[in-house]
């Protein structure tokens, strides 16, 4: 079982690298390298933003309760 954590641990901690370098960036961050800065949206977030959004919250509370189950099991 602490195994079965510790690997979706390591696996959610990547998916949370790499949906937290999604997002689109308020400056010249990370995001405008990969080209995120290329195009300027006038209106509010897309349906891609906001289902980015909560994917990146979803893997979140995931991550978190490997690490407290983790804990608890130390």
């Amino acid at each position: 079982m602490k195994l079965l954590f510790a690997i979706l641990l390591v696996i959610t901690s990547v998916l949370m690298l790499v949906l937290i370098l999604m997002h689109k960036g308020k400056g010249g961050g990370l995001s405008d390298m990969f080209g995120g800065g290329m195009s300027a949206s006038v209106g509010g977030s897309s349906v891609a933003e906001r289902n980015l959004d909560r994917l990146t919250v979803a893997v979140g509370l995931v991550w978190v309760s490997c690490i407290v189950a983790l804990g608890l099991m130390a």
